[in-house]
């Protein structure tokens, strides 16, 4: 529910000059995305305001953003590494040297307000606004805060995060619950346009793998071994692979391309994929959770093992719990992936029962509801 104060000072009235924001962040497309969708919804209610972004060099950020028409400096700041390495000796002074060009971007946009949405460049700027006594909100996608977000918590003005129970990770009168930024279009693709789009049947069964923006290894070894149980079992395959992965299993599904299935390096229409699919095997990013709840689908979560405090683990296990997806560990994968997922494929009503669950926990406004509480911290301001 929205903060008391957004209440009070989001009037919905034009402000005096164009709002400058500034949105830092990034590394995956679970940062980039929900960013990107924060920016769209300002800039449709404000369409003055001027929008900068601010993410780490060599990250995707910095292509996908100005690929969503928005403007991005990049910082050199990398996370820290698990063992000891020359890069780790160097993070001290890499911070120190991002926080110090952070605070001149500051000083030379001037922004109203400054948004982190979690990943390595959100740090600096956080920290040189807030030094600045510039309102900052942080928007945690995940059921396990983030480490950024977590150290700059009592730092920032507002936190809006996509699980309840956060207060153990932040000052509770500073939470928003709003659920996670999704574009909402991407629930509003018809299936007859996906069939065609894809070149898929209206007659066979749609299975959609989805691995994350950077693609998962255990989902493309398990599908490519499982490509001929899809083909005997008559289901038709959408299989986002990830760019590292895709030649070799874009080479593993060329002799079923005649059966419909179809290995991408990157699905732009994820609008069309959802609406696709009768059913998506997937990591359980915080992103990707979120669509699935927002599009309604049957799903089985294969949480990534390589993230901090196991976090995805604890995404999959707040749908789980509701009985709204299933869930098959990384290690148990190789050996039960494809006997679940086509043991859920031959059962509409089972698909129906996690349809119904999951809808429930969408949270449609959750944009919205951010940038009413981004306006507010201008608006006091």
């Amino acid at each position: 529910m929205p903060h008391p104060e957004s209440q009070l000072y989001n009037t919905g009235l034009p402000s005096a000059h164009p709002y400058r924001v500034i949105i830092s962040g990034g590394g995956t497309g679970g940062h980039i995305f929900p960013a990107v969708a924060i920016a769209n919804e300002l800039r449709r209610r404000q369409p003055e305001a001027e929008i900068l972004f601010v993410g780490a060099n060599g990250r995707m950020e910095m292509t996908r953003v100005p690929e969503a028409g928005y403007k991005i400096v990049g910082l050199d700041i990398s996370g820290l590494q698990r063992r000891l390495t020359p890069q780790n000796l160097m993070f001290p002074l890499r911070v120190l040297r991002s926080v110090r060009k952070a605070g001149k971007l500051i000083e030379q946009f001037q922004p109203d307000a400054v948004v982190g949405v979690g990943g390595y460049a959100s740090a600096p700027v956080l920290l040189a606004a807030t030094s600045r006594a510039i309102p900052a909100l942080i928007q945690e996608q995940n059921s396990y805060a983030g480490l950024v977000n977590k150290l700059l918590a009592r730092r920032v003005d507002r936190i809006c995060v996509a699980y309840e129970g956060m207060e153990k990770f932040f000052p509770k009168e500073k939470l928003v619950l709003t659920g996670n930024p999704v574009r909402t279009e991407i629930a509003s693709g018809s299936r007859e346009e996906a069939l065609k789009f894809f070149d898929l049947s209206p007659q066979k069964k749609t299975l959609l793998v989805i691995g994350g923006s950077l693609g998962a290894r255990t989902l493309n070894q398990a599908t490519a071994a499982a490509l001929p149980r899809l083909r005997e079992a008559g289901i038709q395959l959408l299989w986002q692979t990830g760019k590292l992965y895709y030649p070799e299993a874009a080479e593993q599904a060329a002799p079923f391309a005649a059966d419909n299935i179809k290995a991408l390096e990157f699905v732009q229409r994820m609008d069309l994929a959802y609406a696709a699919a009768d059913v998506v095997v997937s990591r359980a990013g915080a992103l990707s959770v979120s669509e699935l709840c927002l599009t309604g689908k049957p799903s089985i979560l294969v949480p990534s093992p390589n993230v901090a405090e196991d976090h995805q683990t604890k995404n999959a296990m707040a749908l789980v719990k509701r009985d709204a997806a299933l869930l098959v560990s990384d290690a148990d994968a190789p050996a039960k992936l494809y006997d679940e997922a086509l043991r859920l494929l031959a059962d509409s009503n089972r698909q129906e029962q996690l349809r119904t669950n999951v809808r429930q926990l969408a949270h449609g406004e959750a944009t919205t509801t951010i940038v009413d509480e981004l306006l507010a911290l201008m608006d006091r301001r």
